[in-house]
């Protein structure tokens, strides 16, 4: 009796053992896979793709195991990647508590919302269409999403961002500032955005803005020419005399004050500028040749410059 007590025992002990080993031994995953667990997802679902994947011998098999040795935490939405070697065990703790795969898309400073919409309509593993989101309104950065989720979704992330950091930005403005509201530093942040690549030079660039702005003066920005013609995509060209005297809301060779709107997605930094201009009296400023530019205060100092300019573009063949 006692021996086929022991006997018994040991039976229970190996089926035990291999119904553990089918949890806590490695599954049939040969290399590092990734997986998609649908919103609302049941863990029977779940089982069920794994199955179908070939992630998972069985499951029936996984379920139940999972009834004995998982946790009763449900298992998340997203996509995940499972480890080669994983086990059984560790798929369901991967699902449970996990990090999903985060995906990246980045929107860079000065880039208008015409080529916002082309970026995120062509990320294919975002969803669903999306509008032209209106100029302005999406803030340059870094966002992360998640592999099938709607583009209306990171679209709208986009402008939560863009009216978060405005609206700490202009509690914070300073007091030499000429935009009346948050949209008017939005829109002559844009054209401080598309007029200089050089950092150092934004509230240079914001001041002599503002400058004009007070004096009654055009501002005369060649991006403001150029938005109306192409959405704010570079041009290809050289601008002509014709779209330089084109009267429109945006051209402000034609017109004095802030364009109708924005004509790019300003950054941050030049938002900034914009709401903290350096206190300059220059009124003009022209290319330097060094990607930046010599400033002036008055128009005789300009032309000066002008002639500098077009001395070092002589020198590299583009004037006769």
């Amino acid at each position: 009796m006692k021996k086929l007590v022991l006997a018994a025992a040991l039976v229970a002990a190996l089926a035990f053992a291999w119904f553990a080993h089918g949890w806590y031994g490695a599954a049939n995953v040969p290399k590092d896979t990734s997986f998609i667990v649908p919103d609302g997802a049941t863990l029977t679902k779940v089982a069920r793709e794994l199955e179908d994947k070939g992630l998972i011998a069985s499951a029936d098999s996984f379920l139940l195991r999972a009834k004995v040795f998982g946790g009763s935490d449900p298992v998340q939405a997203g996509e995940f990647l499972v480890p080669a070697g994983s086990s059984a065990s560790q798929i369901l703790d991967q699902f449970q508590h996990g990090e999903v795969i985060q995906r990246f898309v980045t929107i860079p400073e000065g880039m208008p919302s015409i080529m916002v919409y082309e970026r995120l309509m062509a990320e294919p593993l975002l969803t669903g269409p999306i509008p032209v989101p209106e100029e302005g309104s999406v803030l340059p950065d870094t966002y992360n999403f998640e592999r099938g989720e709607p583009r209306t979704r990171v679209l709208a992330r986009m402008q939560t961002a863009m009216n978060a950091f405005l609206a700490e930005a202009w509690s914070k403005r300073g007091k030499n500032i000429v935009v009346k509201t948050p949209e008017e530093a939005v829109t002559l942040a844009a054209i401080v955005e598309k007029e200089t690549g050089v950092a150092s030079e934004r509230k240079q660039v914001a001041g002599l803005y503002s400058n004009r702005v007070r004096e009654g003066m055009p501002l005369q920005a060649d991006p403001t020419i150029i938005y109306p013609i192409t959405k704010g995509k570079p041009l290809g060209r050289r601008i002509r005399q014709s779209e330089i005297a084109a009267v429109n809301g945006y051209n402000t060779y034609t017109m004095r004050g802030l364009p109708v709107g924005p004509i790019t997605n300003p950054g941050r930094a030049s938002i900034e500028a914009v709401l903290h201009p350096a206190d300059t009296k220059a009124l003009y400023m022209v290319a330097n040749g060094k990607g930046g530019h010599w400033f002036s205060e008055t128009l005789a100092g300009h032309n000066a410059n002008v002639q500098k300019w077009f001395a070092i573009r002589r020198e590299r063949g583009e004037m006769d």
